[in-house]
Parts: structure tokens; C-alpha cells; sequence
């Protein structure tokens, strides 16, 4: 409990208007957790596996109708419409607190309030914020206590503050016309209200460490950013960092738990996680660009991992994990996924709950599938195999590179950096990825992704911009910035580049140009790489595919400018010059 007048308060207005009939202190201790665990065993809101082959480990269902993040139905709710600015979804804060007032009204009767003090980033650190969110639903506080730091040591820090964020959820009827995800930056608070689904409702993930932090990141002169955290540790024991930012389908997760390639590993090189989803970044006293990942934990899509696309993220999830709309074993009491295996249970239930029959299941019929293809697993970062060593570190770690990147057929090289801070920037501005087959039936539609935020920006985007911008302006050491593309693609559609581990061989040259070890030809887009020195040892490319993969079509990126021209005039006129001013520049140099 806290004597935090500001806490007790809002907790008492909430109570009132949800009316739960009790309310439960989340202490963050394991003998609490587990006694909640057994709970939603017993109601039937979880499954307990097998303990010997999945230790820990529990297996959970979404209503059918809830099973993804909501993008049309996630709001930023500031006084000025023009704040929230013309990506983002708009709703005046006084009618958005009048509409969902009425549907949280005794939604809570008959069921339990749970509050839950929570930190992202270590707690007591720099870095650190804190948040309460009240839920009734056994499911979020489970896997709030795996994707943050929970417990009453959260209260101490808060003291007497004002300042904290405040969450409501509640799973009211699960009302797809009255679901809602309401941000209110300006009061620091987030509003959800008829979904179970994780992205919705465990508040302190994307609504808290993206949406709320980048308003309060612009605000202090920080950045809160969809960014991965990784470490290459050379074999005298020195670790570089770099973080980067993909959108989703590009393989972020992966590139997170990068496993080296033989001939790096062979003469010690090592890659270490240090968060997969999200970076918060500061200014360091040495004027460098330090990050931490403000999670405790993964929450990760679970088809398509395996031993092969990401042993370390399939190790992560072999102990305490709760796994969400996948396949249930019933044979073995254990899970599974497509792309899991080539080894389906013969007797299973899928993520709806009925009998699965593997023979009928079709790969180009998504209704067909186990598990569903959002499926999920929440699961400790500390039961990653490759964790880093600073994962616990309140000061973060130095980045000496950021990273974009997208999915483009053609347009962009394997790899190139931008000329300074600026026109990094505007590389991250302009991000993008081709829709594929699997996505939708329109193939190579551009969808632009600026930093991987274009869902994420609790404000407008051409502010958002600008703050790059500004933030460039105070480091003294900012790190370089670099593009990279893993999905160039031959006259037949296949992939060109190996992609997994062996992109590890790109990071090298990154790092090498970060050390002014490296050189590189200017190009109209910005510093390309010389072929010879892409690290291709052991693999069956050659110099002259690597040269390919190199190569900058000046046509395809003239047709690229005039999409990017349409995708600013979307944002609006708070577009800052600059970045028009680099498009201008950048159109100059293609002639």
C-alpha cells in the first residue's frame, strides 16, 4: 500500500465508477503470483502445462473477436487536434472521458480490481518511470509481472509524486463496437476498455513506453523509441551497441537474438539482447547517446519460431511463459505453432478451443491454422540464452549506431548510411516496406513506417520529426546513422542476401564505418559499402551479387521520391523544412 494521496485518490474515483466487488494490491512477489495462477486455472482463464517439458509455463485463449492490436480504435486524445496531428487517430478528451466513462459504469461488478504499481526501467534509475494500472483480469497482471518491474519497491520510489501513469482497463463485455484504447498524454493517463488482447491492455508496453513516453520524451528532451538493443562483443571482450528500428515482418526479433555466424563465432565474436522491442534514449554526461530497454520481458509472435528463424527466442520460452492462441498439444500437455515444426499433434485443439485436424490445415488459408497468426508468447528477457549483462543496467548502454530498415523488392541497397544526423533523420522519415503475398492481395504497395512509429507517435508526426531533429542538435558524440535492407529480391521473387545470423556481416562493416576502420563510395542516397568489404566467407555469393545488392537504381528511386512527396503531404505542413529541404537535395542528386 502508499500513503500517495495523488494514487489513493484516483484509485477511489476509479473504484467508484467500475465498482469492483474487491480490490487487490499487486505486492510483486512470487507467492502472490502463484496463488493467481492457480486461480485462473481453476476458473478456466488459463491452462497449466506440462512441468517437466514446459516448466512454468501456462497457456491462455482471447474471446475470438480480440486477437490483435487495434489501430482504428486507439486514440490519442489531446485539446488541440492538431497535437494529435493527421496519422494518428484524434478524439477531444472531454467526450472520449464522457463516452468511456459510461461503458467502464459498474463493468468491474462481480469481479476483482487488481493495482498494479509498475516501473519501466530499473527502478530508482535515471531512466526509470512509473505507472499504476488497475485491470480485473488475471491475464494482464500475470503478464504485467513479466513485462515490467512490479511491486511495492514501485510505490517507495514514487514517494508523494504526482507523476505517475495512470491506467484503467477493463474487460467490460469484450465489445468489438465499444472497444477502446484512449491515450490522454496531456493528463498521463490511458483509458482501455473492452479487449483482453496484450497489445491493448498491458498498458505498459506500447500505450506507456511509446505512445505516453514519446509525448514525455519530447517534452524532457529524451526518446522513446520501437527500436531493438543489441551488443557485438569482439573477441578482446570490447561490446559495441547498436539499436534499430523495423517495422513489423522485417525481421526485428531475430536480428534482437542474432546467432553469429561460424566464421565470426569461430574467432569469439559474440551478440548479446539487450531489449527487442523497445529503447528509451538519453543524452549521457559523455556526450554520447545511451539506451536501456524500459521492459522486463518478451512479448513475441510466435509462429514462424523455430530453431532455425530464432533458437534463442524458442529457448526464452521454454520455462515461465504464458503462451496466447496457440495450438494446445493435448497428448503431450504442451504447445505448438505453425512453423513451429514439421511434426503437428495429431490430437490438438487450436487457438478457438475446438478439435484441430493438421491434415486439413493449408497454408494459404490463414483460417485453417492451429495457431492464430498472432499468436503470442509473454516470457522473461532474464530466460534469454543470449541476455545481456547490461540488461540490468540503470545507466543503459552507448550506442554507436542506429539502424532503419524496411522491406523493399528493389529500391533500397543492402545496406548504406546517411550523410549526418539530418539526413538520417529524413532516412528514417521515409522508412518503408512492400506489402507481400501474405500480407494482402496488393503486392509491392510502399507502406511508409517512419521509424517503425507510424502506430506509436503519441503526437503528430511532423513534430515528432522535428524532436529528431532537435535531438541531434545535443549530442555532441550522436551516433551514425545507417539503412539496411534484407529483402532484395532476384527477377524470380527469391531472396538475394542469406538474411539470420549472416547479417551479423553487415553490422560488422556498420561498426567498422562507426570506428573509421571501414571506407565507402558516395552515392545520390547516401555512403554504400565497397563489395569487398561485405565479410562473404563462407558463403555461395559472390562479389559481383554483392555488387548487385549494392547497386542504387536512380529510376526506381526517382518514382521512390514522388511517393514520399504524397506520404509528407499526409502528414501536413509540420513537416519540418529540413526534411523537404534533404527530399529536394535528394532528387537533385538522382538528376
Amino acid at each position: 500500500m502508499t500513503s500517495n494521496k495523488h494514487v489513493l485518490s484516483w484509485i477511489e474515483e476509479m473504484q467508484a465508477m467500475t465498482q469492483p466487488d474487491r480490490v487487490v494490491w499487486i505486492d510483486g512477489s512470487e507467492e502472490q503470483a502463484e496463488a493467481l495462477r492457480a486461480e485462473a486455472v481453476a476458473s478456466g482463464e488459463m491452462i497449466k502445462l506440462n512441468e517437466e517439458k514446459l516448466p512454468g509455463c501456462y497457456l491462455h485463449r482471447t474471446a475470438v473477436n480480440d486477437v490483435a492490436r487495434v489501430e482504428g480504435r486507439t486514440f490519442i486524445c489531446t485539446s488541440k487536434k492538431e497535437d494529435t496531428g493527421n496519422i494518428n487517430n484524434w478524439m477531444d478528451p472531454k467526450e472520449c472521458y464522457d463516452k468511456l466513462s459510461k461503458l467502464y459504469r459498474g463493468a468491474m461488478k462481480g469481479r476483482t480490481m487488481y493495482v498494479i504499481p509498475y516501473s519501466m526501467g530499473i527502478v530508482g534509475s535515471d531512466f526509470a518511470k512509473y505507472g499504476i494500472e488497475l485491470t480485473d483480469s488475471i491475464y494482464v497482471v500475470l503478464n504485467m509481472l513479466t513485462m515490467t518491474r512490479v511491486g511495492n519497491n514501485v510505490l517507495e520510489a514514487l514517494g508523494d509524486d504526482a507523476g505517475f501513469i495512470k491506467g484503467l482497463h477493463a474487460k467490460a463485455d469484450l465489445d468489438e463496437e465499444n472497444r477502446y484504447i484512449c491515450h490522454f498524454p496531456e493528463d498521463n493517463t490511458i483509458w482501455s476498455v473492452n479487449s483482453g488482447y496484450g497489445g491493448n491492455v498491458l498498458l505498459g508496453k506500447k500505450c506507456f513506453a511509446l505512445r505516453i513516453a514519446s509525448y514525455l520524451g519530447r517534452k524532457e528532451g529524451w526518446m522513446a523509441e520501437h527500436m531493438l538493443i543489441l551488443g557485438v562483443e569482439y573477441p578482446d571482450g570490447d561490446v559495441k551497441y547498436i539499436s534499430a528500428a523495423f517495422p513489423s515482418a522485417c525481421g526485428k526479433t531475430n536480428l534482437a537474438m542474432l546467432i553469429p555466424p561460424e566464421i565470426y563465432k569461430n574467432k569469439g565474436y559474440k551478440v548479446w539482447c539487450v531489449g527487442d522491442d523497445i529503447a528509451w534514449l538519453r543524452v549521457g554526461s559523455d556526450g554520447r547517446l545511451w539506451a536501456v530497454n524500459p521492459e522486463n520481458g518478451f512479448f513475441g509472435v510466435a509462429p514462424g519460431t523455430n530453431d532455425k528463424s530464432n533458437p534463442n527466442a524458442l529457448a526464452t520460452t521454454m520455462r515461465d511463459t504464458i503462451f496466447t492462441n496457440v495450438v494446445h498439444d493435448l497428448d503431450n500437455n504442451t504447445v505448438w505453432w505453425e512453423g513451429l515444426n514439421d511434426n503437428p499433434p495429431a490430437n490438438a485443439i487450436d487457438w478457438k478451443g475446438n478439435p484441430w485436424d493438421y491434415k486439413k490445415y493449408d497454408k494459404h488459408d490463414k483460417s485453417t491454422c492451429g495457431a492464430h497468426p498472432n499468436s503470442r508468447f509473454t516470457a522473461k528477457a532474464i530466460n534469454c540464452p543470449c541476455i545481456s549483462d547490461k540488461f540490468n543496467d540503470p545507466a543503459g548502454v552507448p550506442i554507436s549506431a542506429i539502424i532503419f530498415g524496411g522491406r523493399r523488392a528493389k529500391t533500397a541497397p543492402l545496406v548504406y548510411q546517411s550523410f549526418n544526423w539530418q539526413h538520417g533523420t529524413f532516412v528514417g522519415s521515409i522508412m518503408a516496406s512492400e506489402t507481400t503475398a501474405a500480407a494482402s492481395g496488393a503486392v509491392g504497395v510502399v507502406r511508409r513506417d517512419p521509424m517503425a512509429m507510424r502506430p506509436f507517435t503519441g503526437y503528430d508526426m511532423g513534430d515528432y520529426f522535428a524532436h529528431w531533429l532537435e535531438m541531434g542538435k545535443k549530442i555532441p558524440n550522436a551516433p551514425k546513422i545507417f539503412h539496411v535492407n534484407w529483402f532484395r529480391t532476384d527477377d524470380e521473387g527469391n531472396f538475394i542476401w542469406p538474411g539470420f545470423g549472416d547479417n551479423m556481416r553487415v553490422l560488422m562493416w556498420i561498426l567498422d564505418r562507426c570506428a573509421g576502420k571501414a571506407d565507402a563510395v558516395e552515392t545520390a542516397i547516401g555512403y554504400v559499402p565497397k563489395a569487398e568489404d561485405i565479410n562473404i566467407e563462407g558463403l555461395d555469393i559472390t562479389a559481383d551479387t554483392i555488387r548487385e545488392l549494392l547497386s542504387v537504381d536512380h529510376d526506381s528511386w526517382l518514382e521512390d521520391c514522388a511517393n514520399i512527396e504524397e506520404f509528407y503531404e499526409t502528414i501536413g505542413d509540420r513537416v519540418p523544412a529540413e526534411l523537404k529541404e534533404e527530399l529536394a537535395a535528394l532528387k537533385k542528386r538522382l538528376g
